[in-house]
C-alpha cells in the first residue's frame, strides 16, 4: 500500500445536480478571499496537509516520477506513432492528443462552448499559432464539454465517448484508434465532505479517476499516456459547486490515483479506491501534466498567482485571464516534457 495514509469508508457521492460546468453565476465573486492559507502540493513537497498527507506531485515528498515511471513514460512516448484510422503504423498516418473533462477543461484547452475555431490564448489557440508544434502528424481535439463531471466519463458506454467519436473526431477524419495521448480535468460537483473524513470527496475523485482511466484504455486502445490535472485555486467562490478546501484537495486525488499505479508497478498490489491501473493492459500511463493550485496572491515557488480579476462571476470558472494563464504553460508542458517532445514536437 502507499504511504497517503488512507482511512476510508463508504462514501456517499454528493448529488450533481448542478453541473461543474454550468455557466458562471451571477452572485459576484469574493474578492477578499485571497489566500486560504494553504500550501500547494508541489511546495508542501515532505511536510504534509493536516497532519497525515505528504505533499508534493509524486510520491515520497517529490515533483518527479520514480526512476521506473519515469523509464516507463519515455518507453510509452517513443511507441507513439502515426497511425491510419485503424490503427496501423502508417507514414501519413495521424497522432491524436484529446482532451476529457469538463467546463474548466474545454475553456482552457479551447473555448467555452467547445467549439472551433479555438480561442487563440488557449492551448489549442496557442498551439495552432506556435511554429514548434507538429502540424503534420498531430491531430489536437477538444472532447471536454460543460457539465460533464467525472461520472460521464467513467464507463467507455458513457454518451460522451460516442459524442466524441462522432462530433469531435470524425470531423477532423480521424477515429478512435488514433487516439495516443489524453489530457484529463475533472471534478465532482457540490462536494460536502473534506479531508480527513473517511468519505471525503478526494477519495470519491480518486475513485472516479480511476474509473476514467481504464474507460480511455477500453475506448481507445491505442492509448499510451494520460496526463492530468486538478483544480485551480477557488477562494473566490461564491457557490457551493466546488469551492475549498475541496479545489485543493482535488490535488491530492490525482496524486493518489498516480501513485496508484506507481505502487502497483511496483508490485505493492492494486489499490482499492483506485482499482487496478495496469499501464498497457488496463490503463494508460498516468502522469501529471501541470500542476496550477497556488494560494490566491500568495506567490508559490515558481510565482504564480490567482487574483480575482482572473475568475469569472462565481469565482469558481476561469475568465479569459485564467484561461491564458493555464493555455500558456499547458504548451509549454507539451513542448517541454521528455513524455511529449517525441511526438508533439516538429
Amino acid at each position: 500500500m502507499s504511504s497517503k495514509l488512507k482511512t476510508w469508508g463508504l462514501a456517499v457521492l454528493a448529488s450533481a445536480t448542478l453541473a461543474l460546468a454550468a455557466a458562471p453565476g451571477a452572485w459576484g465573486s469574493n474578492c477578499s478571499g485571497t489566500s486560504v492559507g494553504l500550501t500547494p502540493l508541489n511546495d508542501l513537497a515532505a511536510g504534509s496537509y493536516l497532519g497525515q498527507f505528504q505533499g508534493g506531485l509524486y510520491p515520497g515528498g517529490v515533483n518527479t516520477p520514480p526512476a521506473a515511471h519515469h523509464q516507463e513514460g519515455l518507453a510509452r512516448a517513443a511507441a507513439i506513432e502515426p497511425l491510419s484510422p485503424s490503427g496501423l503504423p502508417r507514414a501519413d498516418g495521424k497522432i491524436v492528443l484529446l482532451s476529457i473533462g469538463l467546463s474548466h477543461t474545454t475553456q482552457e484547452f479551447c473555448s467555452q462552448g467547445g467549439n472551433e475555431p479555438c480561442n487563440s490564448w488557449t492551448f489549442m489557440g496557442r498551439a495552432a499559432a506556435d511554429p514548434n508544434v507538429d502540424k503534420t502528424h498531430l491531430v489536437i481535439a477538444n472532447g471536454a464539454q460543460g457539465g460533464q463531471e467525472t461520472s460521464t466519463w467513467d464507463s467507455p458506454t458513457d454518451p460522451n465517448y460516442n459524442r466524441v467519436r462522432d462530433t469531435v473526431l470524425a470531423p477532423k477524419g480521424v477515429t478512435e484508434k488514433q487516439v495516443q495521448a489524453v489530457w484529463v480535468k475533472l471534478a465532482d460537483a457540490n462536494p460536502t465532505v473534506s479531508l480527513p473524513a473517511s468519505s471525503a470527496d478526494a477519495y470519491n475523485l480518486e475513485r472516479g479517476l480511476g474509473k476514467v482511466a481504464r474507460a480511455l484504455k477500453a475506448r481507445y486502445p491505442n492509448l499510451q499516456l494520460a496526463f492530468f490535472m486538478s483544480r485551480s485555486y477557488a477562494g473566490y467562490a461564491t457557490s457551493a459547486l466546488n469551492p475549498e478546501p475541496y479545489a485543493y484537495e482535488s490535488g491530492f486525488a490525482v496524486k493518489w490515483l498516480i501513485e496508484a499505479q506507481i505502487d502497483q508497478e511496483a508490485g505493492q498490489g492494486i489499490d482499492p479506491l483506485a482499482g487496478n491501473l495496469d499501464s498497457g493492459a488496463l490503463a494508460p500511463w498516468l502522469a501529471w501534466s501541470i500542476y496550477p493550485w497556488a494560494d490566491g496572491l500568495t506567490p508559490r515557488s515558481d510565482g504564480l498567482t490567482w487574483a480575482c480579476n482572473e475568475f469569472s462571476d462565481d469565482g469558481t470558472h476561469p475568465a479569459q485571464a485564467a484561461e491564458s494563464k493555464i493555455g500558456q504553460r499547458l504548451l509549454q508542458f507539451f513542448l517541454s516534457s521528455p513524455y511529449t517532445v517525441p511526438w508533439f514536437r516538429k
